[in-house]
């Protein structure tokens, strides 16, 4: 992209704004109260705001490679600190998307250097699930399937911590795992049953 088009795409955006609502700006400008805390991934194809049609104010937004939840990231537990105990947030997502480049790369046995360790927590998802990953044949498949276990660790990582864990005790906050099929540009609510996934850490993390 260019850049000096950038700003001319941005003078127009503004112009339509302006045009709608003189006082857009004057009124974002004021505060955000979003609804929706959305982690997903740094593809530059899976633009959060777009494919759920989210305006400025109604998501607040971490992206990363293959959309992880690390408690050894600092910049994420700093964003859901600050979604889930300030602006009051009632709703997480953790979206993937097949076809991503991140979990591929993870099951690939090369040096990938500063992103190994970055890509060792999705290969611990496979560790975690590879015995029904194993059972599948199809290599696409797998790696679907590998995309969709991996929404499922990180919004059990979500749930692990402190900040959600305070946050269920006094409201109604849900965490979602989804996953969104690059090839339709259709979100899948992968409607994981999270009471029998946490079932078996329940006793080491005291989950609510």
């Amino acid at each position: 992209m260019n850049i000096d088009q950038i700003f001319k795409n941005n003078q127009d955006w503004v112009n339509e704004k302006l045009g709608l609502d003189p006082n857009y700006f004057k009124n974002l400008s004021e505060g955000q109260n979003p609804e929706v805390l959305y982690i997903g991934c740094s593809d530059s194809r899976v633009t959060a705001e777009e494919i759920m049609g989210a305006k400025p104010g109604e998501a607040f937004i971490l992206r990363n490679i293959a959309n992880m939840v690390s408690n050894l990231d600092l910049s994420a537990m700093s964003v859901i600190n600050y979604a889930v105990s300030h602006l009051k947030v009632n709703h997480i997502i953790v979206c993937g998307h097949y076809g991503c480049g991140g979990v591929k790369a993870a099951m690939q046995s090369q040096d990938l250097g500063l992103l190994n360790p970055w890509l060792r927590n999705i290969r611990d998802v496979y560790r975690l699930h590879k015995q029904e990953l194993n059972a599948i044949k199809d290599e696409d498949e797998k790696y679907r399937r590998l995309v969709e276990l991996n929404v499922q660790e990180q919004c059990v990582n979500v749930i692990k911590t402190a900040d959600v864990q305070i946050a269920y005790r006094s409201r109604n906050l849900t965490v979602h795992g989804w996953v969104m099929d690059m090839g339709t540009g259709k979100l899948i609510d992968l409607k994981i049953d999270f009471d029998k996934v946490l079932k078996d850490i329940m006793e080491i993390y005291h989950l609510d």
